[in-house]
């Protein structure tokens, strides 16, 4: 049964993001063609750090993260996943993939590059199981553990350790990458499956997550053995989760707090409460803003035509950026230190 929750949630997320990328991300654009740095870091504003990987097995808790109770992390990640770009996640630069490794080699090579060029801060989140666990994906999963003489797994996928390889050596290579950040995310309450489950008001209660940090130093080098490492990680993915359903649904035994040091409670409670607020005030404004003023429909109107046309034309807005700095910077840069 829908619930006034998951209508409320589904409508607030899809128009935030809709009114979102024409009157908060749009008028950034033109950056891209001036300066990529300056136009990556308005789009993925980071903290100055590390730049990380972060890996899990778990795609559902994207949605969740957004839709959690008592979830003190925020989806702050460029994310690799197969999925329908959006234009917010396009001004992003998701890095978006067809499972094919012939057709997605390229296009990660070449966003990789370009991450490392600009030497912005790189949060990039991937999901080497490649979906969500569910019995049918846990089936297919436990046959391809059987052809190959593999553990089955109850509680989690075996991982696709081709796209992990290749990003971490990339990343490697370019002196872009100090640590790979391994989280385990788990449920001690309900599992929604979908959206539907979403618009039904079928929210995750708690998201236990478990992050180990493993500095880049510490990896191997051989991509035999980086395989090796990631499928270890899984195995050991598999025994933490066991041991968390089991148990007394909490991470406790592993040894490490619950909340991050640098969060507290009362602080994920206000930036939650202001976040709400700001979310379901921000659609209506634009809104009001759109009926009571002819400029601001032109704008929109405009901006919708040129993210619909250079999608049709172009395949979406990593690619425009991607191109900008190739011939824009980078080639006259080339072109300049070989005629020295």
């Amino acid at each position: 049964m829908v619930s006034w929750k998951g209508i409320y949630f589904i409508l607030t997320l899809f128009c935030g993001s809709f009114f979102g990328s024409i009157f908060m991300l749009s008028p950034f654009l033109p950056l891209m063609f001036i300066n990529p740095s300056w136009y990556r870091w308005i789009n993925n504003p980071f903290p100055p750090g590390e730049d990380v990987l972060r890996y899990q097995e778990d795609g559902r808790v994207e949605w969740e993260i957004l839709a959690s109770e008592e979830s003190a992390m925020g989806p702050d990640f460029i994310h690799a996943r197969n999925i329908k770009p959006g234009w917010a996640m396009q001004a992003a630069a998701y890095i978006f993939i067809h499972r094919k490794w012939k057709d997605d080699k390229s296009h990660f090579e070449d966003m990789i590059d370009y991450f490392c060029d600009i030497r912005e801060p790189l949060q990039l989140l991937i999901f080497p199981e490649g979906t969500d666990l569910t019995e049918n994906s846990k089936a297919r999963s436990n046959d391809f553990a059987e052809k190959n003489g593999l553990q089955k797994y109850e509680y989690v996928l075996h991982p696709r350790t081709t796209g992990f390889t290749f990003v971490v050596d990339q990343l490697r290579e370019g002196k872009n990458l100090d640590a790979v950040h391994d989280i385990t995310v788990a449920y001690p309450h309900n599992i929604p499956q979908s959206e539907k489950h979403l618009l039904q008001g079928d929210f995750p209660m708690e998201i236990h997550f478990h992050v180990h940090r493993y500095p880049i130093d510490t990896l191997p080098t051989s991509k035999e053995d980086l395989q090796l490492w990631c499928h270890k990680r899984w195995e050991e993915k598999e025994e933490r989760l066991r041991s968390f359903y089991q148990g007394e649904k909490n991470f406790y035994f592993t040894g490490q707090s619950v909340v991050p040091p640098c969060k507290s409670e009362l602080r994920v409670f206000v930036v939650k409460l202001l976040s709400i607020l700001y979310w379901t005030l921000f659609s209506p404004a634009m809104c009001l803003l759109i009926y009571l003023y002819s400029l601001v429909r032109w704008y929109f109107i405009i901006t919708i035509v040129i993210f619909v046309l250079q999608e049709r034309i172009f395949g979406g807005l990593e690619i425009i950026e991607l191109a900008c700095y190739r011939f824009l910077h980078k080639q006259p840069y080339l072109n300049s230190k070989k005629n020295k």
